[in-house]
This record gives structure tokens, sequence and C-alpha cells, in this order.
């Protein structure tokens, strides 16, 4: 990523790379504790919540490109179950490494696009800018890599009733009586033909009561 509006050093993921002079080979040993920015993470999925504290340890490596930043963020993360819907919390732990290139650097460096050079690659490129590095791109990246995309209360969550949606975690015992559509559409024609069945011979005994009257008349 090309370099356009200047660095804010008041910026919490901002860090200033100055120590490290250019000297390929200085070494730069960080720990930061930041208030996790916006949506990071798996947005409608799982999360470090706005605000919460996120633990960076770095290391910040001077090489003749740029400025290699190898670090860790640590944070509790938030969302739920995909199986239950209960909320679930994990100890998030993400690596990562990135380079920053030197955006003035001399064919030395090999910083400086060579025509053919893939534009693609160019974009995603980041820099260091007038000393500056800001890592909230890298960080946002690796804890998306490090979190699940379908997280989960328990790995053997059962879920829910798909009929009632009890939780059944809760009730391990719960279960509907299943009726078969077929055998239920059986039982209505039979349950037809029984009251038919006591239709008639209801109607047929009032001429024989009828006819006795009759007789004793």
């Amino acid at each position: 990523m090309a370099p356009h509006a200047r660095l804010d050093h008041r910026n919490p993921l901002v860090f200033d790379t100055h120590e490290l002079g250019r000297r390929p080979g200085a070494l730069q040993r960080l720990t930061r504790t930041i208030d996790a920015p916006r949506d990071l993470g798996i947005q409608g999925v799982i999360g470090v919540p706005e605000g919460a504290p996120v633990e960076l340890e770095l290391r910040l490596e001077s090489v003749m490109e740029g400025v290699l930043v190898t670090g860790t963020a640590r944070a509790q993360a938030e969302g739920e179950c995909v199986r239950c819907l209960e909320p679930v919390g994990l100890e998030l732990e993400a690596d990562f490494q990135e380079m920053f290139s030197y955006p003035d650097a001399d064919d030395r460096g090999r910083v400086i696009a060579e025509p053919g050079d893939d534009a693609e690659d160019d974009e995603d490129r980041l820099y260091v800018e007038d000393g500056l590095i800001d890592l909230e791109t890298v960080l946002r990246d690796a804890v998306v890599l490090a979190l699940p995309m379908q997280p989960v209360c328990l790995d053997d969550c059962p879920g829910l009733c798909s009929e009632c949606g009890v939780r059944l975690a809760d009730d391990p015992d719960h279960h509907h009586d299943a009726v078969d559509i077929r055998w239920a559409a059986l039982q209505g024609l039979a349950g037809s033909t029984t009251d038919g069945e006591k239709d008639e011979m209801s109607g047929g005994a009032l001429p024989s009561a009828h006819a006795d009257e009759k007789q004793e008349k």
C-alpha cells in the first residue's frame, strides 16, 4: 500500500522506527497495550470488542529493504456459537510478520518498482513513512486469520432442536415423537372409516325399533 496521508504518531498502532537508523541488523523490541479498534475480527461472527485491551509484543528489525516487523497480539475475543447461539469467549493469540519498505530506497534495496513489476503486488506493499509504520492493517489481517470462522461453545455442542429451538446441551434426553406423514394420512382415513361404520350401525337400528312399536300397537 503506497503512502498517502501522513501518519499520526499519536495513533497507538503507529510506531517510530527512527531508533533503528536504517542500519541493517539493528533491532528494537517493544511491548504495548492498546485499545482495540472498531470491527477487529470477523464482523457478525466473532471479534475483539472495541476498546478492549490488546497486548502487542513486537520485534522491529532493520534490513536493506526496510523494516521487518514480527509480532504477537493477545486479546479476549467474543462471539456467538454457530450451533446453539450461546455467547462464546476465547483467548486470542495472533502472530504476524510484515515487511515495511523504504519508499526512497536505492536499487540495492530493490524497493523501487522496475518496469513490468506486478502492479497488484506494489499496491499491497506497506511502507515506512517519515520513519513511522502503521500496524493496523497487519493487526486486522492477523486477527481474522487467528479467529475461527465458525466458533462453537463446545467442540461437541449438539446445537438447538430443529422443531422447538430448545438448547439440546441443557436437555440431553429432549426429543419429539416422530410421525411419518404417510402413516398420519392412513390413520386419518382409518378414523373416517370407523366413524362411518358407527353411523351405519346407528342408522340401521332405528327402523327395527319403529317396527317393534307398530307391532305392539
